[in-house]
């Protein structure tokens, strides 16, 4: 055989074998191979080891859960018992009205309602407007704002306390005091990094031709993010509304020292705490916790999908 006759031959040889590599799936190697798992005892194995794994993962969740809804339920006396009573022999809603009256959780689930909707309507409006223009309109150093912006995500939250109480004790320039008002809860809530990050990255996932589109159809900035970022944004801006309640919903400190004249539910159940009995109390935290658990099992869907949305191209 000549040499050029042997070069050919060996060019075909790498050709056919690089087209089965392209062709071959590329499998990842894992604990359990695929063989294994194609025959019958490792699909067995496999399906045995999730469901266990599955119902962990569950009771580790719905646990707590689970005795907080039973333990309003309870008398007191089953409800420190030990063992544990799973059940209450026999059930009443009696700790949970005594909850309600003794608390006030009418008023208290209306104040954290109002802090609540202001920190959301405050947020949607300024952390898009901040995203939008990082994202879109490329702002001189936009990239630098946010660097910084993701930076102070690193810095405790519990060391911004003092210089955030601080401030609002006498607000800069205008020299007002917030205490006592949503304003102490609003302001602090608008700059969230983490959300304008979120929205950032969506945004950068909008194709730039929609946008020059409606340059050419004579719209401004505003108008393109009105009438066409904003309506393709409804995941993600479901994602930081849920975030948004709930920051405001769950905090405790910062309301505790700000707002003492107007408690939310958490400061109230807390302040409590000490003059009722422990099934009461554990049933004006079930109540306390059902707006925000109900919130979530309506809009799961749309949180999984914003939270996914944009993650994957191609």
């Amino acid at each position: 055989m000549s040499r050029h006759s042997l070069l050919r031959a060996l060019d075909a040889r790498n050709r056919f074998h690089s087209q089965q590599l392209k062709s071959t799936p590329n499998y990842q190697r894992t604990l359990i191979s695929r063989t294994q798992l194609n025959t019958d005892r490792g699909r067995r194995l496999y399906w045995t080891a999730l469901t266990i794994a599955l119902l962990l993962a569950t009771l580790v969740f719905i646990g707590p859960l689970f005795w907080m809804a039973t333990g309003g339920f309870k008398t007191s006396q089953e409800l420190v018992s030990n063992p544990p009573v799973l059940l209450p022999a026999h059930p009443s809603t009696h700790a949970f009205s005594l909850a309600w009256d003794r608390l006030g959780m009418a008023q208290l689930l209306w104040n954290t309602v109002v802090y609540a909707g202001g920190a959301l309507l405050l947020q949607l409006i300024f952390c898009v407007a901040a995203a939008y223009s990082l994202s879109k309109l490329r702002p001189i150093f936009g990239n630098w704002i946010l660097a910084l912006m993701l930076a102070s995500m690193m810095i405790p939250a519990a060391a911004l306390v003092i210089p955030q109480y601080l401030t609002v004790l006498d607000l800069p320039f205008v020299h007002w005091n917030l205490q006592n008002t949503p304003w102490v809860i609003w302001l602090p809530t608008v700059a969230n990094a983490f959300n304008i990050f979120l929205l950032k990255r969506f945004f950068d996932s909008i194709p730039n031709d929609l946008l020059d589109a409606a340059a050419v159809d004579g719209a401004g900035p505003l108008r393109t993010l009105w009438r066409i970022v904003l309506p393709m944004s409804r995941p993600i801006l479901g994602v930081v509304s849920i975030f948004a309640i709930v920051a405001v919903w769950k905090d405790f400190l910062w309301p505790l020292i700000t707002v003492p004249a107007h408690e939310t539910l958490n400061v109230g159940v807390s302040t409590a705490s000490t003059s009722m009995p422990d099934n009461a109390l554990v049933g004006g935290l079930f109540l306390a916790s059902i707006p925000t658990i109900v919130l979530f099992l309506i809009f799961q869907r749309n949180i999984m999908a914003g939270l996914t949305v944009g993650g994957v191209k191609g």
